[in-house]
């Protein structure tokens, strides 16, 4: 059965470690590219090393996958129920008076390099009642079209994302040459902190799988990945701007207690102790 556009496959080189979704194939070569199907790699491999992907061990995949993202999604609703609960006590001196208040969590605006994944990402913002915007754009044209996106929307919560890879026959982990698209994420922050200097006003998220985080963090993102040179799922950003979006700007964002909600953790994601978003208000007027 030959291998063809939108199929789910294996390498057997890497011993069928991850599935990966085609999305091009050049006939001459026999090479095709692959984007991961739940995390946010980039490869291509000869079509001679893809496997399709049985029925039952993609139900089996997905399972498992599900039953992260679940597992996640209880520990942002405990943290949420933990933090409204602590805006109430605040928000009332210490007083339980039944005064109605409003809030507004930190806007988003997610750009994402893979349609497929920000479709995903939406959902899951949804979900968790996060308000953002999402728009699809290629890795390498978002150093140029992103900051006029920041300056027309004007978001607090900026997730730069889509797919990377660390190549080792391209270079060492030091070198940017050896990294599919952390170059390009790198100067999108760059760009963006040329306008909004400022790491409380807007928390900026970068990087995709295997991204260099070292070199993301010193452009000037809050988060980013990954520490280890690692995978990372692809709801991960999400949990991590949804913390931030609920988190009261009177709050430092514990950097810990922002990963344990993701998929993949401290080996996939870092970044550096910053603010919360949100803003309480007075008086909630019912209709």
């Amino acid at each position: 059965m030959a291998i063809q556009v939108g199929d789910i496959v294996a390498r057997a080189s890497y011993r069928f470690d991850v599935p990966f979704r085609v999305v091009k194939i050049d006939p001459e070569a026999r090479i095709a590219e692959l984007a991961g199907h739940d995390l946010r790699l980039y490869a291509d491999a000869p079509l001679d090393d893809l496997t399709p992907v049985t029925a039952v061990d993609r139900v089996r995949y997905d399972q498992r996958t599900r039953s992260m993202e679940s597992q996640s999604y209880r520990l942002f609703r405990q943290d949420y129920r933990q933090l409204k609960l602590k805006r109430e006590y605040t928000a009332t001196n210490g007083y339980r008076s039944g005064a109605a208040y409003f809030e507004i969590p930190g806007r988003i605006l997610h750009i994402d390099g893979d349609p497929y994944y920000l479709k995903k990402c939406l959902g899951a913002y949804e979900k968790l009642s996060v308000p953002v915007i999402g728009k699809y754009m290629l890795e390498k044209e978002m150093h140029e079209r992103v900051p006029e996106l920041v300056a027309q929307i004007r978001p607090d919560i900026l997730i730069l994302t889509g797919h990377d890879a660390f190549m080792k026959n391209k270079g060492t982990h030091e070198e940017i040459k050896a990294y599919r698209h952390s170059g390009h994420f790198i100067r999108t922050v760059k760009e963006v902190r040329y306008h909004s200097p400022s790491l409380d006003q807007l928390i900026i998220f970068a990087g995709a799988c295997q991204s260099h985080f070292e070199l993301l963090i010193r452009a000037g993102a809050n988060f980013a990945s990954s520490p280890e040179r690692v995978n990372i799922h692809a709801l991960d950003p999400v949990y991590l701007a949804a913390k931030i979006s609920f988190t009261s700007f009177m709050d430092r964002v514990n950097v810990w207690e922002v990963l344990r909600n993701t998929l993949t953790g401290a080996g996939g994601l870092g970044g550096v102790e910053s603010r919360g978003m949100l803003r309480t208000g007075f008086p909630y007027l019912l209709e």
